[in-house]
């Protein structure tokens, strides 16, 4: 499931049971087993799903956008010390950082092995970027040069779609 204290949910269920279906114009028929709002009357009213909501009350997805936030907060009649919060409890979520692209190499002895081979022969990234090329391949095709994209060349190059 998750680790560590879900503080959104917490609060979210605890600012829920405090709102009667009266406040917000639902009209309150029959016998309620929970104090307040329903979860699916809090969902509806926010304009998000059920299960949605049933997942950020249950701390399985943390990353609700403010504008959700904002919307859950209308319908839960938070002040504006409360909204800020919930807000902040929304970014106080752990983000994975994205990884920086690292740049591709080519290992020595490849690099060494492609120089020597007496035919063309290239070695692509895993973006289709040239990485290594031999002399044989350079004279093959001018485009096979380090640095250049095969992919991008194919579809732009009209000599490399003659070639292929």
């Amino acid at each position: 499931m998750t680790d560590g204290p879900n503080l959104l949910g917490d609060y979210v269920r605890a600012r829920r049971e405090l709102v009667t279906p009266e406040q917000v114009g639902i009209p309150a028929m029959g016998v309620r087993r929970v104090p307040g709002l329903r979860r699916e009357e809090v969902a509806m009213l926010a304009g998000i799903s059920a299960d949605y909501y049933l997942r950020l009350e249950q701390g399985r997805d943390r990353n609700p956008s403010v504008q959700v936030l904002e919307s859950l907060a209308r319908v839960l009649r938070l002040d504006d010390d409360a909204t800020a919060y919930l807000l902040r409890l929304g970014a106080d979520r752990t983000r994975r950082r994205q990884r920086r692209r690292r740049k591709e190499t080519v290992p020595p002895g490849i690099a060494k092995l492609v120089a020597m081979l007496p035919l063309p022969a290239t070695v692509e990234g895993r973006y289709f970027d040239v990485l290594a090329a031999n002399a044989l391949a350079t004279a093959l095709s001018p485009r096979l040069v380090v640095g250049a994209n095969r992919l991008r060349d194919v579809f732009l190059d009209p000599a490399e779609q003659a070639l292929y």
